[in-house]
């Protein structure tokens, strides 16, 4: 399937978002995780995505969320029990996602809440995107991610810092589970996480290629039960 559809197809028919964590040995570091020995794996729904220039919402009762520059890959047809030789074929193009975790509710009940913004391709329904599909990303393992909050750097880094990489990504995860047309894998964020605020302004992307930008509110408070 062309590049172009799969990433049309990542918001319509996409079944699922399955994210890596531990992916970059700084990033475990610095929450002072061990290194993983093989993909540390967790799933998103697909009704988190945000398009580029809208506003993450901090949900009650939380002061803030942490933030996660990521490489996205777009599964561009089914696969399971793929070896590693053949993974790219079932590539369909990538994205950039900005993951946002709510690292209080993580560190006491080691239970991951979390928000997904991701920037993809595609001009349609009065949407606008930018496309990342496979031409443009000639080497997804060699491209620097970035993230700002109010202008100031928070994270830089390398997909070539990857410690699994996306062939191994698409092996793995495919003998656990069916990837589908449209599914997203997050590939894991470089060093330098950390809370963003109501208010602020948070900035990120591919140098050389796309950069998206959202700002930072509050959920409004539910009413009771």
């Amino acid at each position: 399937m062309a590049a172009a559809a799969s990433l049309q197809n990542l918001l319509k028919v996409g079944t699922k978002i399955v994210a890596v964590g531990r992916n970059y040995a700084a990033h475990a570091k610095e929450l002072g995780n061990a290194v993983p020995k093989e993909p540390v794996l967790f799933l998103k729904p697909t009704s988190s995505y945000l398009e580029n220039g809208g506003t993450i919402e901090v949900p009650h009762p939380l002061n803030s969320l942490d933030h996660e520059v990521e490489l996205a890959v777009v599964i561009g047809q089914k696969a399971r029990d793929v070896p590693e030789k053949t993974a790219m074929n079932y590539v369909g193009g990538y994205a950039l996602a900005l993951d946002m975790t709510a690292r209080e509710i993580q560190s006491v009940a080691k239970v991951q809440i979390l928000f997904l913004v991701i920037y993809h391709s595609q001009i349609t329904e009065l949407k606008i995107f930018v496309q990342l599909p496979m031409s443009m990303v000639p080497d997804p393992e060699n491209l620097e991610l970035w993230l700002k909050v109010d202008g100031e750097t928070r994270q830089k880094g390398s997909t070539k810092d990857m410690i699994f990489k996306i062939p191994c990504l698409i092996s793995h995860i495919s003998s656990i589970m069916t990837l589908c047309e449209g599914d997203v894998i997050l590939t894991g964020t470089p060093q330098g996480v950390g809370p963003v605020k109501v208010g602020q302004k948070i900035s990120a992307g591919i140098t050389g290629l796309v950069d998206v930008h959202f700002d930072v509110g509050k959920r409004q408070k539910p009413g009771n039960c």
